[in-house]
């Protein structure tokens, strides 16, 4: 039974309490001054269209809203941290709430961190700021292989699944994508009438169960990739390797959200937990696989194609380099999911103790691209954790080109984070296959919260470049990043990271030792 039906139950059960015991008690009539507001209070919260949780919890939902209340007095107390240990305030939370509603996000009293701890860090600004140029920065896709390359916003909306989220989240998401023109990317569940309402552009993900262009055994169909893939809202194509939440693990869909319709859009059985297989049958060694990218973007009429993966073995990552150089086939782009990302759920081993984080793996992709001298033939994404315009520089300036978010995105149509999304009663209807609870997201005003948020993003992020004295994402470096090491010694990113240089992979000069000895077991004809 849900809150919503509760609630009417017990005002009506209440009113007619009071009714009875008022035929026999006059003093009972004033139990209707406590009763009558609370229902009142409870009708507007489910009529009302901006806060779904009200909507599914009226009343008692509102505690939640007055411990928000009292948030900047406490926060300090509350902190979330990464898989290096490094902490991370829940301002980040509150700051994507407000860009999301267009509510002022500025901060009187300077910096709510403490600035002297070991991992601080900081953009260098300039003492001569430029003025910004580029309010709207894109960042091209394809230009080398394809025949309908991609111009990309600098942040975009990460995989995330239908099945995984509500239909209702789906469409805001999309809406909002459309709204301020940046993509959306599906996830592995496959494209579906939800993803193609409101004319987002998209980026169409492939799994390890192929959803959305699979046999139903399960293998990869040609035809049915080709008719979705040259899609006039399908931008581009990610083949996803891995996750940052689960890597080496296939994606799970709880049987609890297998609907009828979700069965029927990924050809699966209903009412059956829905387990990818922890690796593609469309490919088994490195030089298939970057056939394989040839030939979807064959199929797909030219469109960009890429890989996703959370880094593990150095060895299988310059394997995939050595098929690059041999065949002379490369993506179009890399998505690097480091393992402190993933919105979804995961066995706790696979969450906390495997795979490389985001900003090793995205440094190390950067530098094996750049030794193999293909580097410039290849956008880098990141995905993981980037809730801040200062997240996103700090990853351009290790290599990306663009960054993904779930997490934000996901902040931005309302989830609070109450980790239900496996179990079907997520309370905001973002995560959750009821329609009793995702009927109460709504699609509009979700849509221009994500729409707000994004923008709200590249304003700030320009900002950032505009104070560091740049005018163009490609400016940014490692050495525009500072980070506290001790409490007395700072280094930038490049002194903190080794950067090599372009075909050093190739020629073998002073190589480190773990590069050479890496590079040399590696073989483009196996993992």
């Amino acid at each position: 039974m849900t809150v919503r039906r509760m609630f009417f139950i017990l005002s009506g059960v209440s009113l007619l309490v009071i009714i009875l015991l008022g035929l026999v008690w006059s003093a009972a009539w004033w139990l209707l001054v406590l009763v009558v507001p609370l229902i009142s209070v409870g009708i507007y919260d489910i009529s009302q269209r901006r806060h779904s949780l009200l909507r599914n919890y009226p009343v008692i939902g509102h505690m939640r809203y007055i411990l928000e209340s009292i948030r900047p007095e406490v926060q300090q107390y509350f902190v979330e941290t990464n898989t290096d240990g490094r902490p991370i305030s829940l301002e980040f939370r509150s700051l994507v709430y407000q860009r999301a509603k267009g509510v002022r996000d500025t901060r009187p009293f300077g910096t709510q961190f403490d600035v002297y701890r070991d991992g601080y860090e900081w953009i260098t600004h300039s003492i001569s700021p430029h003025q910004i140029v580029e309010h709207c920065p894109r960042v091209l896709f394809g230009e080398h292989n394809c025949t309908k390359p991609y111009s990309a916003s600098p942040l975009n909306i990460s995989a995330m699944s239908f099945g995984a989220l509500s239909q209702n989240a789906i469409m805001a998401l999309n809406k909002g994508a459309k709204i301020d023109n940046f993509a959306h990317n599906t996830g592995e569940g496959g494209i579906t009438p939800y993803h193609l309402k409101y004319g987002g552009d998209l980026i169409w993900q492939i799994g390890t169960g192929y959803f959305g262009c699979r046999t139903y055994e399960g293998t990869f169909d040609a035809a049915l990739f080709a008719k979705n893939a040259r899609k006039d809202i399908v931008k581009m194509i990610e083949i996803k390797l891995s996750q940052g939440a689960k890597p080496g693990h296939g994606g799970i869909l709880p049987a609890a959200k297998v609907t009828a319709e979700i069965a029927k859009i990924r050809n699966v059985p209903i009412g059956k937990d829905v387990i990818s297989p922890p690796g593609h049958s469309a490919f088994s060694n490195p030089i298939e696989l970057v056939t394989f990218v040839k030939k979807l973007r064959d199929l797909s009429g030219g469109k960009p194609v890429g890989f996703k993966l959370c880094i593990g073995s150095k060895v299988e990552f310059l394997s995939l380099c050595k098929a690059m150089l041999t065949t002379g086939i490369t993506p179009d782009f890399i998505t690097i999911d480091g393992s402190e990302g993933g919105t979804g759920a995961a066995p706790i081993e696979m969450t906390n103790s495997v795979g490389t984080p985001l900003r090793e793996g995205l440094v190390f992709v950067h530098n094996a691209l750049t030794g193999c001298g293909i580097r410039d033939r290849i956008r880098l994404i990141a995905a993981g954790k980037a809730l801040s315009a200062f997240h996103i520089v700090r990853l351009l300036a290790l290599g990306a080109d663009t960054v993904n978010s779930a997490r934000a995105m996901m902040f931005a149509l309302g989830c609070i984070q109450s980790r239900s999304c496996n179990n079907d009663h997520c309370p905001t209807g973002v995560a959750t296959q009821n329609p009793s609870r995702f009927q109460a997201l709504d699609v509009e005003d979700k849509a221009q919260r994500v729409a707000n948020y994004h923008h709200a993003m590249i304003i700030n992020l320009v900002e950032l470049l505009a104070a560091a004295g740049m005018e163009h994402l490609e400016q940014v470096k490692p050495h525009h990043i500072q980070r506290r090491i001790s409490g007395s010694k700072v280094k930038h990113l490049g002194e903190i990271y080794h950067f090599l240089e372009k075909e050093a992979l190739l020629d073998g000069n002073q190589l480190p030792d773990d590069w050479k000895t890496n590079w040399d077991l590696a073989s483009e004809e196996s993992w």
